[in-house]
């Protein structure tokens, strides 16, 4: 597993992480934010929402749970978790989007991705470790080399907001 430390220290970061992932993930990319509530973890979809060219404004899913966005470079497929428990997160059958059963391949992000009983193989993973107004410490994690790649292209593309790769999971 390879995980990298970023620090972000603004919501306008958090935004520009969210705008080069957007550019920059294939379709089938599936990610898992887990913080607790006003983290971040919207900010960065709407970041990714803007780097793929979806015209509309992103916002949190909520009430709705899954809201799709198809009019970008690639689908988005933004899902919420909070309310629900596991057992009803396995109802949803939420991995005919990452398994692009029924729908059109795209990005995949699921907030609260914790209550997710089976989450998919292939992710990139963001934990929010430190939330306050002033800074966001975050790591993102992978076990695939497609987005091993991705890491070492943040890396190079927006060393402000990269600690380094850490050696384990904190």
């Amino acid at each position: 597993m390879v995980t990298l430390e970023l620090s972000l220290p603004s919501a306008e970061a958090t935004l520009t992480l969210g705008q080069f992932l957007g550019r920059t993930l294939e379709a089938g990319s599936v990610l898992l934010l887990n913080s607790g509530l006003g983290g971040g973890k919207t900010t960065l979809v709407q970041g990714i929402g803007q780097g793929l060219a979806i015209p509309e404004l992103v916002l949190s899913p909520t009430f709705t749970l899954i809201e799709e966005y198809l009019d970008g470079r690639l689908p988005l497929y933004h899902m919420d978790l909070y309310r629900l428990e596991p057992r009803e997160v396995e109802d949803l059958h939420l991995e005919d989007y990452w398994e692009a059963q029924q729908v059109e391949p795209g990005i995949v992000a699921v907030e609260w991705a914790e209550r997710l009983v089976a989450p998919p193989p292939a992710t990139l993973d963001f934990r929010w470790l430190e939330v306050d107004e002033t800074q966001r410490r975050v790591l993102v994690s992978t076990k695939t080399p497609t987005l091993q790649t991705i890491l070492d292209t943040l890396q190079t593309e927006l060393p402000e907001f990269c600690s380094g790769f850490a050696s384990e999971v904190l």
